[in-house]
């Protein structure tokens, strides 16, 4: 076998066939590959430029090629031979090739069998890994290893002290036992014995169900470790190649991870309490154990709704001069305490408003009517065009509105949320949710006749996005793969929503005529306000003030509809 770096010495210095000469078999070289830097023969040269993978390579005849193995000295060919992570479909193969479109890392099995087509992006780890090392990718990939980690102690934590209660209710439920029995006859004591064997069943199978959760926890925390110290040592190392497969596997364990955080969330632990049988003789037993579902006091923010109060500030005349019909506010945003910029659909304008004066201080008349607006940056906001099928960017300086790019999206967007330069977007007819960069990809979408069937308004956040749908009648909260997380059902035509500072869910409930606070994992809810056709709301975490449009479909009530409402949150 030919070894890299030395002449061949055969007695006629033949230079054989790189590819041929691995499996065995020595065949003259008749070209060479200036990509791959190998010697190829004749059967090997001319498929080489038929495969999908190599078509575009360089090839150089037999008088042209290198007379020796010798590869040039900006060839790590020690690398290419270092492939030993194993294709998980051919065991006996080793990754060598990574498809962009099915995000799969592949052998060179499956690109020949399943990713020929030309549909497919397939890419040679050397050529595609280069950036690897210290790159976005890799640092993201920590930190999201990190987090995930983070989040599966917790859940451990959280099952070992609920499990503890619980058990501290069965210690309860043994003294109520005890108790009971005092007031009655010596006969009872073989009862007892029963009731205390029963008790000490459903501890062991809370102490096994923690034990569960805790190999659970621990086992995915160990992977999730490993395969951190893995990539910080390869990437250390340099070994991009090695970096990139790890970090690419580490893709799916964190879907894996997500998936398994969902379902150790579901676990509840049961505590017990007491209840004598009044009627007992000697075929009954001493009394009942009856599961109550416990609930943590340290972890239970989420599902808290803060009780705060809130009373009518002031109001915001958004009518100009220039409008013609009533306005029609869907969707607002505050740039900063004293900006609020808002869509009036019924006028196809993006208006300006100074909260300090409460006035509009600005209009920009648009081609289309206007639905939604997030803002991107501290001088810039996106608006959905649900007509025309587009995203329109604006910009703001001076305190002066500009029109500038548009982008192009699959339907008609209705609702905007723009979290870390993507931008979350919802559309009807056929109902679905879309993330989109900034120049328009589509990076993920999610569409589910069961999770959305008329989805219009969206607030995107770290962890997950929410969604009100007035069909489905419900307000909806999944992560940022799709999934649902959490529903609330008690609703009636859902409209804008918007998140407070301790991240429970303000939402319009447009025939309600309610404004309602849901807390953030949307387990319980309750009315603030009764206000007349709420549509969009906005809140100010500064002032701690909320601003709420109104909805009525009736041109007999401007003032409502003309008007921003202002309400204050009560200390």
């Amino acid at each position: 076998m030919a070894v890299p770096g030395r002449k061949v010495s055969d007695d006629n210095l033949t230079v054989f066939c790189q590819p041929c000469d691995r499996d065995g078999e020595r065949l003259a070289a008749h070209g060479y590959c200036k990509n791959c830097c190998e010697h190829l023969c004749e059967s090997c040269h001319k498929h080489h430029k038929r495969h999908t993978l190599s078509r575009d390579h360089i090839l150089v005849d037999k008088t042209n090629m290198p007379q020796t193995i010798q590869p040039p000295s900006n060839f790590h060919y020690q690398q290419h031979d270092d492939f030993t992570k194993p294709c998980h479909k051919h065991k006996r193969e080793a990754i060598k090739f990574y498809c962009q479109d099915h995000n799969e890392l592949l052998c060179s099995v499956c690109v020949t069998l399943g990713h020929q087509s030309t549909s497919c992006k397939v890419g040679y780890i050397p050529d595609i890994s280069e950036n690897v090392i210290d790159g976005k990718e890799y640092l993201e990939m920590l930190k999201t290893m990190d987090s995930m980690s983070e989040q599966f102690r917790k859940i451990q934590d959280r099952i070992y002290r609920l499990t503890v209660k619980a058990n501290k209710t069965l210690a309860n439920v043994l003294e109520d036992i005890e108790l009971f029995r005092k007031g009655i006859n010596q006969k009872l004591d073989e009862l007892e014995k029963q009731a205390v064997v029963e008790v000490n069943v459903f501890q062991d199978e809370n102490i096994k169900m923690l034990k569960e959760v805790e190999k659970a926890c621990n086992d995915r925390t160990r992977d999730l470790w490993t395969s951190c110290d893995s990539m910080k040592r390869l990437n250390c190392s340099k070994q991009a190649e090695k970096l990139f497969m790890e970090v690419k596997s580490a893709e799916r364990m964190i879907e894996d991870c997500e998936k398994r955080l969902v379902e150790l969330a579901k676990f509840k632990v049961h505590g017990y309490s007491f209840t004598p049988n009044e009627t007992i003789t000697s075929k009954n037993s001493l009394g009942i154990l009856v599961h109550k579902t416990m609930r943590d006091e340290s972890t239970t923010k989420e599902s808290m709704i803060f009780e705060r109060e809130l009373s009518y500030h002031d109001y915001i005349c958004v009518e100009t001069a220039k409008d013609k019909p009533m306005c029609w506010i869907t969707g607002m945003t505050l740039l900063t305490p004293n900006i609020l910029v808002i869509t009036d659909n019924h006028n196809m304008a993006v208006k300006l408003a100074d909260t300090c004066s409460k006035s509009v201080t600005d209009r920009l008349q648009l081609d289309s009517e206007p639905y939604d607006i997030t803002s991107v940056t501290g001088t810039e906001l996106a608006v959905t065009l649900p007509y025309s099928d587009t995203i329109q960017f604006i910009a703001i300086s001076s305190n002066k509105l500009k029109q500038q790019h548009t982008i192009k999206v699959d339907g008609n967007c209705w609702g905007i949320s723009c979290y870390q330069d993507k931008l979350v977007v919802s559309f009807c007819d056929p109902a679905k949710l879309q993330i989109l960069d900034m120049d328009g990809i589509v990076l993920k979408t999610f569409q589910d006749k069961n999770i959305f069937k008329n989805p219009l308004f969206v607030e995107a956040v770290s962890s997950s996005i929410y969604i009100s749908d007035n069909v489905m009648n419900r307000l909806t909260r999944i992560n940022w793969y799709g999934q649902v997380i959490g529903s609330y059902c008690d609703m009636d035509e859902p409209r804008g929503i918007t998140l407070s500072d301790d991240d429970t869910v303000f939402v319009c409930y447009k025939e309600r005529r309610v404004l309602k606070e849901i807390s953030r994992d949307l387990f319980a809810g309750n009315v603030l306000k009764v206000i007349k056709w709420p549509q969009a709301v906005c809140w100010c975490s500064e002032t701690k003030k909320l601003y709420l449009s109104s909805d009525n479909a009736n041109y007999d009530y401007d003032d409502y509809d003309n008007f921003l409402h202002i309400y204050d949150e009560m200390s």
